[in-house]
């Protein structure tokens, strides 16, 4: 391993090195010598840039959660008009095969982390609240201009967005949905939620 030029870079490079043994072992089975490993270092030099694995953990969910919403904020942003927006919205939360999948997998092994450290649960409730934002401004957006008849509150219905993102993505996960599945499922309750029926399934 090239030695970092500073401590942010080395900080970086133990963060990717964690994101791929959790990628590969899952989290409950990933060790501070595991990931010393993946990094080219020894366990000493890990614990000199993070007292534990699991304050490892929270750095690595914390950039990946990062990660995750600013790709979805740019497809948002990148469509033109309420409804472009929300089918950009739910596609852009589907896990489809390649990077997004491995980006849920990660986030889903570092979840029962947010369960035994606060920080990390403060990470995991901002996160949250960033991607139920997300739905909540494109539901009113589109309220706004007339495009939809909500359903409920925007906030709620962006939560239960998530909440339905979440269960899905749990559901692939195992193997008993697929991407598209997932989609279209998500663009059923679009409709119902906004009352336009421009939300059709997909082929």
């Amino acid at each position: 391993m090239v030695r970092p030029r500073n401590q942010a870079e080395r900080r970086a490079q133990l963060i990717d090195a964690t994101a791929r043994t959790v990628v590969d072992l899952g989290a409950p089975a990933t060790k501070l010598r595991d990931v010393a490993r993946a990094a080219g270092v020894t366990p000493a030099s890990v614990l000199y840039y993070y007292a534990d694995i699991h304050e490892l953990f929270a750095a690595v969910f914390e950039r990946s959660a990062a990660t995750y919403f600013v790709t979805r904020s740019e497809a948002i942003a990148d469509a033109e008009g309420p409804t472009a927006r929300l089918r950009a919205c739910i596609h852009s939360g589907v896990p489809w095969p390649g990077q997004a999948e491995e980006s849920t997998r990660l986030l889903f092994e570092l979840f029962p982390v947010a369960l035994r450290n606060e920080s990390a649960a403060e990470r995991h409730r901002l996160f949250a609240d960033q991607q139920a934002g997300l739905y909540r401004d494109v539901l009113e957006s589109g309220q706004a201009s007339g495009d939809f008849a909500l359903a409920g509150d925007a906030d709620a219905l962006g939560r239960s967005f998530v909440a339905l993102e979440d269960g899905y993505a749990m559901d692939l996960l195992i193997g008993i949905v697929d991407p598209r599945e997932i989609e279209n499922r998500l663009l059923d309750h679009a409709r119902l939620v906004t009352a336009n029926p421009v939300f059709r399934r997909t082929s």
